[in-house]
């Protein structure tokens, strides 16, 4: 998405696609139009919003969400977030899923302050969820849930509370100590995620995406228990998972098991099979 709005990026993508297609024995850990899907949230909170078919014998779900396209009357971004049936606050989010400005996010609490919004950007309804966060790391087919501090409960509703901006690095890090993490009321731990339903929800994800390399945000629903996706990233950081590089390296050893038993016979060229995974991790 990124690289849409600068030359220098546009070209070193382009010149990796046209190696990559001259040399046909070099693999890639995930494809690039799957990389490229979840780089735009519109496309992947779509991929989101299909899971509630497939997955709802699992009780998983995601919040409803409004693509906001470009600059409009505030009055039709009002009657859009009616139509969708959208709940305040709402979270707001940037197009662009990747990147350091991807984790440019706000709250906001009414009506009036949808003023405050800068597309292309989503909406997304936000679900109190006790202040924490489950990132669900895969590596091909394994998977590791890890505990994150995230955004404190708030009244249900609309109300005249100040729209809040806030970064989701700063609010979601393992070192994290923000307000905006911080209980105001006593409550209860939720149960942690049940671990066949993540595990279902990994499977249809990669079925969905054909990807290897990508993670997953959910939180506990604190009403309902229900597991609920709010974010799928493209290569996260996978801090907190200490057995990632393991993990890893035999992803890249049965990718290239399964290379050699099914992909071609190159006896003329001198180049060796490569390995690479098109993603960048974000830290």
């Amino acid at each position: 998405m990124e690289a849409e709005h600068s030359s220098t990026s546009q070209q070193l993508l382009t010149n990796f696609q046209t190696y990559a297609s001259a040399h046909p024995t070099t693999v890639l850990l995930d494809p690039l139009p799957a990389m490229t899907l979840l780089l735009d949230r519109f496309a992947s909170y779509q991929i989101m919003s299909k899971l509630r078919n497939s997955l709802r014998d699992w009780r998983i779900c995601s919040p409803p969400h409004l693509e906001i396209h470009s600059l409009s009357d505030l009055s039709s971004i009002q009657q859009a977030v009616m139509t969708k049936g959208l709940s305040f606050p709402l979270i707001c989010k940037t197009k662009v899923a990747h990147g350091s400005l991807s984790h440019e996010m706000s709250l906001i609490f009414s009506a009036g302050s949808l003023a405050d919004v800068h597309p292309p950007c989503v909406l997304q309804s936000f679900v109190n969820h006790g202040a924490v966060l489950h990132k669900v790391f895969v590596v091909g087919d394994r998977h590791y849930c890890v505990e994150r501090p995230s955004l404190k409960n708030f009244p249900s509703g609309p109300c005249d509370r100040e729209t809040i901006f806030f970064n989701s690095h700063q609010v979601s890090k393992p070192e994290s100590n923000s307000d905006l993490t911080e209980l105001d009321e006593q409550m209860p731990c939720l149960p942690p995620p049940s671990s066949e339903a993540v595990a279902a929800l990994v499977r249809e994800l990669r079925v969905q995406l054909g990807m290897a390399l990508f993670g997953v945000d959910v939180i506990i629903n604190i009403h309902t228990h229900t597991l609920t996706v709010i974010d799928i990233n493209i290569f996260p950081g996978y801090e907190g998972v200490p057995q990632f590089f393991s993990s890893l390296l035999s992803l890249i050893q049965s990718v290239l098991d399964k290379q050699t038993s099914t992909g071609p016979q190159v006896t003329d060229s001198p180049e060796s099979t490569q390995t690479t995974s098109s993603a960048t991790t974000s830290l």
